[in-house]
């Protein structure tokens, strides 16, 4: 009597946890586009160095944002640049674009420390533009998502010095 109990109550615990197990699969997330989320129209770099290439190759800056998925400052930031139709019109037409979520071994990338956001400009030359600052004295490269029109006219003022200065 009690093997059959068993069994029965192990077929049931099998059934029930096979149950579980394919439910959990479902619920898997599809893999990211480059773009992470911070605009899947426009076309995104893979690599630092790619990102080096490609604008001494076209001659257009390159935008690098370092960011971490689980910074509320950064997901906040994701929004109102994915938000904003002119910063993707300008990304898109007139950048190189890269999202990093790690730190790169190009310490130029850390004028002031490594800390996210961040967001920095590097024109054709292959210089980092450290004169093209945010808003904020202690953390000089970060921006919040208020300063969407600041961001605007640093991604502007880039723009600028390529063509007058290179």
């Amino acid at each position: 009597m009690f093997l059959p109990l068993l069994t029965a109550v192990s077929l049931v615990l099998i059934t029930f946890s096979s149950n579980v197990a394919m439910e959990v699969k479902k619920e898997i997330r599809p893999p990211q586009t480059l773009s992470r989320g911070w605009g899947d129209g426009i076309t995104w770099v893979q690599t630092y160095e790619e990102g080096l290439y490609n604008t001494k190759k076209s001659n257009k800056p390159l935008m690098v944002i370092h960011h971490l998925e689980d910074c509320q400052y950064c997901q906040a930031l994701k929004k109102a640049f994915s938000d904003s139709e002119e910063i993707q019109e300008l990304a898109k037409e007139n950048f190189i674009m890269l999202n990093l979520m790690h730190e790169t071994t190009d310490k130029n990338l850390a004028p002031d420390g490594q800390y996210v956001p961040r967001i920095l400009f590097i024109d054709p030359s292959l210089t980092v533009r450290a004169d093209i600052t945010g808003r904020y004295s202690n953390r000089r490269y970060t921006y919040e998502p208020q300063d969407v029109p600041v961001l605007i006219e640093n991604m502007k003022k880039a723009l600028h010095l390529v063509q007058t200065e290179l």
